[in-house]
């Protein structure tokens, strides 16, 4: 019995021996390896056995089979990884994982790789640039898995990557600059499961031989030139989870027979020329988490779908379609909703009582359709404990803002974006929003409000964007306005509360570019601009000093007003301020020198007041357009071409005064007074005098007036 434990403890031994024993050979080609690195965090490869080194394993025989070294800031000293790597790859012949991913690796890819036992090859979210040779996985027998994805690789994708191994299950190519058609040869894929080559230039036809590999899963080639139908074939890969081809230039309507794809759980579509009606097969993919069929030319009667039997969705985007009907009461069926945007199409009818059924749903876009009555609309959706993004806007057009008894006291608990602009809404700004202590995003642009701004919106403790342009908004800036909190201090993160993620990307359209307005894309309130746009409305008065409490304030627009007074100095205290636009209104005085230090400005307009004296100096306001200041005659000063001096010796030069005993006559006031009498007898005396002239006279007036009323039938111009 102790001879045959000795036995066994020797073999043992010699086992726990090999784990251990690092070939000598690998073991200095590693440390050659590590020669030719810089890392953020240096590697610990010091100990003299290699396989105990960080991110080494190796076989019982002491060979190793994975290196992997993930996000450890790796950066060739001086050279390229096909140079660098040439002598060092030939040496790890058993090698079957290789993980380099997050790291700063360049240059280009080696010619071949030598691993014939290589599995897993990852070399995503480098710097790596130039083509994938051909010959660059010939010895890879057993690759399953193939991830260069986030690099710099140009060309087009290599057709025999499956040639040389039938176990590919993986591949992706995203985040490239891949271009051509995407290559043929699939069908020699026969267990590929996932293929990702999104966000590169791709173009052509989706290829034929896709439909004809059962064992696909996921299919993710978003954001290419990729053109033509998706063909009714795609129903042949019934393992098929995940179908992402959005953003590209497909067209025809969706496969008849779609609903046979039981295991779909992601359909997104969106960004593309598709057409037609949904087929009602789709009301079948039971397993479907996420449809997203956005921005296409996809129609029909929506009323008509069965939605009830998606008890899994949880999100819906049918944004910038021509759909027609009313909201389908099949989609309260779906429990699971959190986001539903049907916004930009030709929907009518009112919100029903049963939305209040979608317990999840916090994020509800219907914008830019023809609903109606605004008020119950509201008296609705505010038992919603969920919503947290609410846009309704271009809807219930010329009704009243909603407001009244009816509404509740726990209106919109969590509403953190609300937005009812461009519907005409008349009234004024509504009590019932002073109640929304989380509002952080609010949006009443381009009604018809009236009344003034109310100074309960400088409590709410969240608010840092206000956006109350185009209406009939008066009396002056409040001094309220000037307290917010988001505004005055850092606020906290949204991220941080679990709230700041939208559900759908929202579309904001700040943004101006060579006269053209670009929408924004937002995924997250945090990143959102601090916005006050009160810009076309009637404020009178003057820009209160408190201004300058607002010191994250990244965009101030309170263009097309009446404001008078000078530019308060204070307006430098707002460090992060980048778009200011005080145009149009009837300030005086000079620009406050103190401008000068804003230094984040890129866009500033104080066109058409009356301020007087030079441009400040400085970068930015140097680097302006005149218009940014023109309409002003007593500015000079670049980038205005009126030279101060210049003007200052013209008003010197013009001003006529006779020094006659010490004394100064002032005869520019006689010029005046004599001009004004000799004007005014001129036209008025014939008339005083003269019966047949004034009849004349007040019979043009009348003309005049009737010509008006004719030109002008509703409002203003």
């Amino acid at each position: 019995m102790a001879d045959g434990f000795l036995v066994l403890l020797f073999i043992f031994s010699a086992f726990s021996t090999n784990i251990h024993a690092c070939s000598q050979t690998e073991s200095s080609s590693l440390q050659s390896f590590a020669l030719t690195l810089s890392a953020s965090t240096p590697l610990n490869w010091t100990t003299s056995d290699c396989c105990r080194w960080e991110g080494i394993t190796c076989n019982p025989g002491g060979l190793v089979t994975h290196l992997s070294l993930p996000s450890k800031g790796l950066k060739l000293k001086g050279g390229s990884l096909d140079k660098s790597t040439s002598g060092f790859f030939l040496s790890l012949t058993h090698l079957e994982v290789l993980d380099l991913s997050y790291n700063l690796l360049s240059g280009e890819l080696p010619l071949s790789l030598p691993f014939r036992y290589i599995r897993v090859l990852d070399l995503s979210n480098n710097r790596i640039k130039g083509t994938i040779p051909s010959s660059f996985l010939q010895h890879a027998w057993n690759l399953s898995s193939l991830n260069v994805s986030n690099n710099h690789l140009t060309g087009q994708i290599p057709s025999s990557l499956c040639l040389h191994s039938s176990s590919v299950r993986l591949l992706d190519f995203s985040f490239n600059e891949f271009s051509g058609i995407f290559p043929p040869g699939l069908l020699n894929c026969s267990k590929l499961e996932v293929l990702r080559a999104g966000f590169n230039d791709l173009s052509g036809p989706l290829p034929s031989d896709i439909y004809n590999i059962p064992t696909l899963q996921e299919i993710s080639l978003p954001s290419n030139k990729l053109f033509g139908p998706v063909s009714n074939s795609i129903v042949n890969l019934t393992k098929l989870r995940i179908l992402e081809l959005y953003f590209n230039k497909l067209t025809g309507s969706l496969p008849l027979d779609v609903g046979k794809l039981s295991k779909l759980r992601l359909l997104i579509l969106n960004l593309n020329d598709l057409q037609g009606s949904l087929p009602p097969s789709l009301m079948n993919c039971t397993a479907l988490i996420e449809l997203n069929l956005g921005f296409n030319q996809l129609g029909g009667d929506i009323s008509k779908l069965n939605f009830s039997r998606l008890t899994r969705l949880s999100k819906l985007d049918l944004v910038g379609n021509c759909f027609t009907g009313t909201l389908p009461i099949s989609l309260y069926s779906c429990k699971s909703l959190k986001a539903l945007r049907l916004s930009g199409n030709n929907l009518e009818g009112q919100i029903k009582p049963e939305m209040l059924s979608l317990k999840s749903l916090s994020f509800l876009s219907l914008a830019q359709n023809r609903l109606t009555n605004v008020t119950g609309a509201m008296q609705i959706l505010m038992g919603s404990k969920s919503l947290t993004v609410l846009i309704l806007s271009l809807n219930f057009f010329g009704e009243e803002m909603p407001d009244g008894d009816g509404m509740i006291d726990s209106a919109f608990q969590n509403l953190r974006l609300f937005s009812l602009s461009s519907c005409q809404l008349t009234g004024p700004i509504p009590l019932w929003l002073s109640k929304l202590k989380k509002l952080e995003i609010l949006n009443l642009s381009s009604n018809r409000v009236t009344g003034t701004i109310p100074g309960w919106l400088g409590t709410l403790p969240n608010l840092f964007n206000v956006i109350l342009r185009n209406n009939s908004l008066s009396g002056e800036f409040p001094k309220e306005l000037c307290r917010l909190q988001a505004l005055v201090s850092p606020r906290k993160a949204a991220t941080q509360t679990g709230h700041g993620y939208f559900e759908l990307p929202t579309y904001s359209q700040f943004e101006r570019t060579n006269a053209s307005i670009t929408p924004l894309e937002y995924k997250n309130l945090s990143n959102m601009p601090t916005v006050i746009d009160i810009m076309n409305n009637s404020l009178s008065g003057r820009i209160p000093t408190e201004i300058g409490q607002l010191q994250l304030l990244q965009k101030l627009d309170l263009s097309l007003n009446n404001l008078l007074g000078g530019i308060p100095n204070q307006i430098s205290y707002l460090t992060n301020l980048e778009r200011l636009d005080l145009s149009r209104n009837q300030l005086s005085g000079a620009i406050p020198a103190s401008l000068s230090s804003l230094h984040f400005l890129s866009s500033f307009a104080v066109a058409y007041n009356n301020l007087q004296g030079q441009i400040p100096s400085s970068t930015q306001l140097q680097g302006l357009s005149a218009t940014a200041f023109e309409g002003n005659p007593g500015l000079c000063g670049a980038p205005l071409p009126i030279n101060c001096e210049q003007m200052n010796r013209s008003g010197i030069n013009n001003r006529t005064e006779d020094v006659h005993n010490g004394s100064v006559i002032p005869w520019w006031h006689i010029s005046v007074a004599l001009g004004f009498i000799t004007g005014f007898w001129g036209v008025c005396g014939p008339l005083v005098l003269s019966r047949s002239w004034r009849c004349v006279y007040f019979q043009f007036l009348y003309g005049i007036k009737d010509k008006v009323k004719n030109m002008v039938p509703y409002g203003r111009m």
